[in-house]
């Protein structure tokens, strides 16, 4: 079995819902009393959101790269970014390492294109949702990404900043967030990703008018693949 190194702490909450998730994967595929061997090194959320506020990528991607090589160095054999808005600059950290990161908008394009939806909703950070890095690896696998109305982008971020960062989960977010699902399923959407590794935590499938992509899961899945491959 492969090492997975984990960079988490983006924030601590969905962290510990990859180690439950990858310890569980591996222990169904393997049976017995196996769990995943994984190298964590969790970061202070505080101090990545301060730079991230600022738009100080290049500050986020010298303290990312510097503990990607530190989970090389340590006998990691492939990295995971535990949150969907660093893989802003997931670009840099790769070039900064030899061994692969897994990038987690390319792996739930991979499993949407499994389902054979051609457009999806995507909802998420400000970043996620309008730097177009997420739209890229979508539409390398030829699918089509709609967000939401710029009022309704802003109360998701909101409450991935203010709430759920912050371990609130409240059932009030979790109605207005099915609210703006049922738009976009109004304008087309065969499915919604939840591109931010928290809200998985606020709405699962039942609640959810749409087929919802768990990117937390599906991250967590494409690093038990690569570790048991």
């Amino acid at each position: 079995m492969k090492t997975i190194g984990l960079i988490g702490g983006l924030t601590w909450l969905s962290t510990a819902e990859y180690y439950r998730l990858l310890n569980t994967m591996v222990q169904e595929q393997r049976g017995g009393s196996h769990s995943a061997k994984i190298i964590l090194h969790s970061v202070d959320f505080e101090e990545i959101k301060n730079l991230t506020f600022a738009d100080d990528w290049a500050g986020i991607s010298q303290v990312i790269c510097g503990i990607a090589k530190q989970l090389q160095t340590a006998g990691a054999d492939c990295l995971l970014i535990g949150a969907n808005t660093m893989h802003r600059i997931a670009p840099e950290v790769q070039a900064a390492v030899q061994i692969p990161v897994l990038h987690i908008a390319a792996a739930t394009a991979k499993t949407i294109r499994a389902q054979g939806f051609k457009k999806v909703a995507l909802l998420g950070t400000r970043y996620t949702m309008e730097l177009g890095f997420y739209q890229e690896k979508l539409a390398e696998a030829g699918i089509t990404t709609i967000i939401p109305e710029d009022d309704d982008r802003q109360y998701v971020h909101d409450a991935i900043y203010q709430e759920m960062g912050k371990n609130v989960f409240l059932s009030s977010t979790r109605d207005q967030f099915i609210r703006i699902i049922e738009k976009l399923a109004a304008a087309g959407a065969e499915g919604v990703i939840l591109g931010c590794t928290e809200i998985p935590l606020l709405l699962q499938q039942k609640d959810s008018p749409l087929p919802v992509f768990d990117t937390t899961a599906i991250h967590a899945n494409a690093g038990v693949a690569f570790a048991l491959s």
